[in-house]
């Protein structure tokens, strides 16, 4: 996967999970929590969507690094190629 494609499924994971927020104008390097209502579920719930669609395993210490979505694309890039 490339970068945007990585972007591209991590914003599909949380328009599943967050159906009524509005993904277009989201800062990749701001705090998703702080631009999207976003509870500890909810992340959790995007944690299990990565594992089931893409088999990948988020340790909760690594939870951090999902904290932005240019985080999530650095993280999950070289998980996803």
């Amino acid at each position: 996967m490339t970068a945007e494609e990585v972007k591209k499924a991590v914003l599909d994971i949380i328009s599943d999970i967050a159906p009524d927020e509005d993904l277009d104008d989201l800062q990749g390097d701001k705090a998703l929590r702080d631009q999207i209502d976003l509870d500890s579920m909810d992340f959790l719930d995007i944690v299990m969507e990565l594992r089931k669609r893409y088999k990948v395993e988020v340790p909760e210490a690594d939870y951090m690094e999902l904290n932005t979505l240019d985080g999530c694309v650095k993280y999950l890039l070289p998980k996803l190629t």
